[in-house]
C-alpha cells in the first residue's frame, strides 16, 4: 500500500527530515513520481485515488488467496482505510461496534475512526490496543483533512514512511519504494504507535510516555530519518480522561 499527504495535512516529525536527503547525489522524487514508480512495480494489480493536492492512495490486489498478508481498501462517509495484515477479534470487534459479521477489517477500521471522531467514548490508544493481530492500516478522512496511522505491536507487518521532495508525508510496506521515493529523509514506523496528523506520533502500548527520535546512520554513515522509540523516563504532562468526552482533540491536548 501507498498513501501520500501534502505535509499541510500531516504535519509529520521533524526529525523524519534528514538534511542528507537535499546533498546527497539521490535526491528525494516529488509524489507524482512516487506514485508511478509504485504503479509500475504493480502494473497489472493496483488501484489508486487521488484527492487533489491533499492526498493520494495507491492499493495493490492480493495475488491469491495464499498471500502472506491480506490487504484492503475501502471507504465510507468520505473516510478511507487502507489495511494490511488481519485481526484475530475482529468478530468480537464487529460485534462490540454494532457491525454486519460480513465486515472486513478495514470497514472496522473506518467505524472505529468514525466513533472516536464524532463521539469519542474511549481514548484513541485503548481502541487501538484492543486490535489482536498484526496489521498496519492508514486512514484518510478527505473531509476533515487528517491521517490516521497505526502499526500493530507484534512486527508481523512492516511499515515506512518518509519525506518526498515536497515535504509530503510518505507511507508504505514497499521498502524500495519508500527508499527511492524519499533518499535519505525515511524510517520504519515504530511498532505499536499511532500517528494523528493534529495528535501527532504515540504509542498506544504506553501511552503515558513520550517518544523520543533516536539518530539513524545508513551503512555509508551518513543521517537518516530518524528512528522513534518510547522514553521510558518521560511521561506527558498530563493523564487522558477515560471517559465519554475523550477524544481527538483531547489527544492532541496532551501530546
Amino acid at each position: 500500500m501507498l498513501a501520500i499527504f501534502h505535509k499541510a495535512f500531516a504535519h509529520p516529525p521533524v526529525e523524519l527530515n534528514s538534511p542528507a536527503s537535499h546533498k546527497s547525489s539521490k535526491k528525494p522524487k516529488l509524489p507524482d513520481e512516487t506514485l508511478k514508480e509504485f504503479l509500475s512495480h504493480h502494473p497489472h494489480n493496483t488501484f489508486s485515488m487521488s484527492f487533489g493536492d491533499a492526498a493520494v492512495l495507491a492499493y495493490v490486489r492480493p495475488d491469491g488467496p495464499f498471500s502472506i498478508h491480506q490487504r484492503l481498501f475501502c471507504g465510507a462517509d468520505d473516510i478511507y482505510c487502507l489495511f494490511l495484515g488481519s485481526l484475530n477479534n475482529l468478530n468480537s470487534l464487529n460485534k462490540q461496534y454494532g457491525l454486519s459479521k460480513c465486515s472486513n477489517e478495514a470497514m472496522f477500521v473506518i467505524e472505529a475512526y468514525r466513533t472516536l471522531r464524532d463521539r469519542g467514548p474511549y481514548p484513541a490508544d485503548q481502541v487501538v490496543k484492543d486490535l489482536d493481530g498484526s496489521f498496519a492500516f492508514v486512514v484518510y478522512d478527505s473531509k476533515a483533512g487528517s491521517v490516521f496511522t497505526a502499526l500493530g505491536s507484534d512486527g508481523g507487518v512492516k511499515l515506512y514512511w518518509g519525506i518526498a521532495a515536497d515535504g509530503s508525508v510518505v507511507i508504505s510496506d514497499d521498502l524500495e519504494v519508500i527508499k527511492e521515493g524519499c533518499a535519505k529523509s525515511f524510517a520504519p514506523f515504530p511498532t505499536g504507535c499511532m500517528f494523528h496528523s493534529e495528535g501527532g506520533l504515540m504509542s498506544f502500548e504506553h501511552p503515558m510516555n513520550k517518544m523520543k527520535a533516536m539518530p539513524r546512520i545508513d551503512s555509508e554513515g551518513v543521517m537518516c530519518g530518524a528512528n522513534f522509540k518510547v522514553d521510558k523516563y518521560t511521561r506527558v504532562n498530563s493523564i487522558p480522561r477515560r471517559g465519554s468526552e475523550t477524544n481527538w482533540t483531547e489527544w492532541e491536548s496532551h501530546q
